[in-house]
């Protein structure tokens, strides 16, 4: 019997084995392999929060974090039309509420100077001061128009320094090989938050009243200190600054100059707060009103379809993880984010907008995670905290930018005015891509430009 025919015969004989005589042993390693896969592919999109117990905490202080914001900027935006009634007031409060944005590039210069553990800490401490202060004001029945738009300023200033911080510790405490997965993750928390920490507002405000209601949300904080607590102190990413404050934040536009995937990412970051997030914070309650004929009730079906979509994408690209072609998905996903909310200006179908605004939540994933992800990659790490200060002040634009597409609205009419902005983000996305090839063939993982 020649070599060959051995083999095979030994081959037939152990496929007959696992068959047969030795099956059940072997049949139970095989599943158990697969089980092990398939639970490992289950647990992939929480990945970076199984590896990393103090990133761990750093997303459950966000998840608090966010929740107490945003469902506080629900309350005192409800405080102030109850008292007013003046659509303008509650315009203004929104814009005392997000100025502090404005100054992202001196927030990301703290974040690179001093311990951003501390920094969100000290942000932590100064939201639940604030709102336990507007609170009791509040019941004793001395919150004014000024008290609430201090408030909103202040809250403001809670949130804006630590972000650019939060952001830069992801990448200190996951590195590269996780980021994604990570900002993914923060993504689907800021999604979830947005969605439900309104709902709660709400429901608060039914149920106990306004000043109780910002009482009790004071708890949102409390959790997330402790979480903040428990992390350990990190200096990573932290190097000694010798420079003055403001050489430091020209410093920051520098690192960013001088990176062409980095300058591409801002740019785009730039023309969406520009031309179409005012949109959806703005113009949503006229679409579901006057275009689509619905009530309350359906406007929130129409936001709840792009948060839900939003979930969907972030869950995604977090299973995903550090795929290759970040740079590239991040561009495309933008263009047909801007393509979906052209089309969705032309729709006069309830249930065609409710499809289209959840293929925008989906779209805007990768435009949301990866403007983020690639930043982080391409910024040399002392630089890091700056660079995302100044992405906060591309995303601070949104207030400026709302006021003036209003104004364009007022004459041409919200469908045609957000039908051009759709268009028109579509074409700078692909100057951009044109002008500068390195974003759309940027892989993760590539050296820093």
């Amino acid at each position: 019997m020649d070599d060959g025919a051995r083999d095979g015969r030994a081959l037939s004989g152990r496929a007959a084995d696992a068959g047969h005589g030795g099956g059940p042993e072997v049949a139970e390693a095989g599943a158990g392999r697969v089980r092990g896969r398939n639970r490992r592919d289950s647990l992939r999109a929480v990945r970076s929060l199984r590896v990393s117990p103090q990133f761990r905490l750093l997303w459950i202080s966000s998840v608090c974090f966010f929740g107490g914001v945003w469902t506080q900027t629900m309350i005192l935006g409800w405080m102030v039309f109850e008292l007013t009634g003046s659509a303008f007031l509650l315009a203004l409060f929104t814009t005392f509420r997000f100025a502090p944005l404005l100054l992202g590039p001196f927030w990301g210069m703290l974040s690179d100077r001093f311990d951003r553990r501390r920094l969100v800490i000290l942000a932590n401490v100064l939201a639940l001061a604030a709102i336990a202060a507007v609170a009791a004001i509040a019941f004793a029945g001395a919150a004014g128009v000024g008290v609430l738009m201090a408030a909103g300023l202040v809250l403001g200033m809670a949130q804006a320094p630590a972000q650019p911080a939060r952001a830069a510790l992801v990448f200190d405490l996951v590195g590269r090989d996780n980021l994604s997965n990570a900002n993914a993750l923060n993504a689907l928390a800021m999604s979830a938050s947005q969605m439900v920490g309104p709902a709660i507002g709400g429901a608060l405000i039914g149920v106990l009243g306004a000043p109780a209601a910002l009482a009790l949300s004071s708890a949102w904080y409390a959790v997330a200190l402790t979480a903040l607590w428990l992390m350990r102190a990190t200096t990573a990413g932290i190097a000694a600054h010798h420079e003055s404050p403001w050489r430091m934040i020209v410093g920051g536009f520098a690192a960013i100059g001088r990176s062409p995937v980095a300058l591409s990412v801002m740019l785009i970051t730039l023309f969406a707060n520009m031309l179409l997030w005012p949109v959806f914070q703005s113009f949503m309650p006229v679409f579901a009103e006057q275009i689509l004929g619905m009530d309350a009730a359906g406007l929130g079906m129409m936001l709840t379809c792009a948060g839900v979509g939003g979930m969907i994408g972030s869950l995604t690209i977090a299973m995903l993880g550090e795929v290759r072609g970040q740079g590239a998905i991040f561009a495309g996903g933008t263009i047909l984010w801007g393509v979906l909310w052209a089309l969705f200006a032309l729709s006069r179908e309830p249930w065609l907008s409710f499809l289209l605004l959840g293929g925008i939540g989906l779209a805007s994933a990768p435009f949301v995670i990866y403007q983020t992800t690639l930043l982080l990659m391409v910024t040399p790490s002392r630089a890091q905290g700056r660079a995302m200060g100044v992405q906060e002040l591309a995303i601070g634009i949104t207030p400026v930018a709302a006021a003036g597409l209003g104004i364009i609205a007022q004459s041409a009419g919200v469908a045609a005015t957000t039908f051009f902005c759709g268009l028109i983000l579509v074409a700078c996305v692909a100057v951009v891509v044109v002008a500068v090839p390195e974003l759309a063939r940027y892989r993760a993982g590539d050296a820093l430009e």
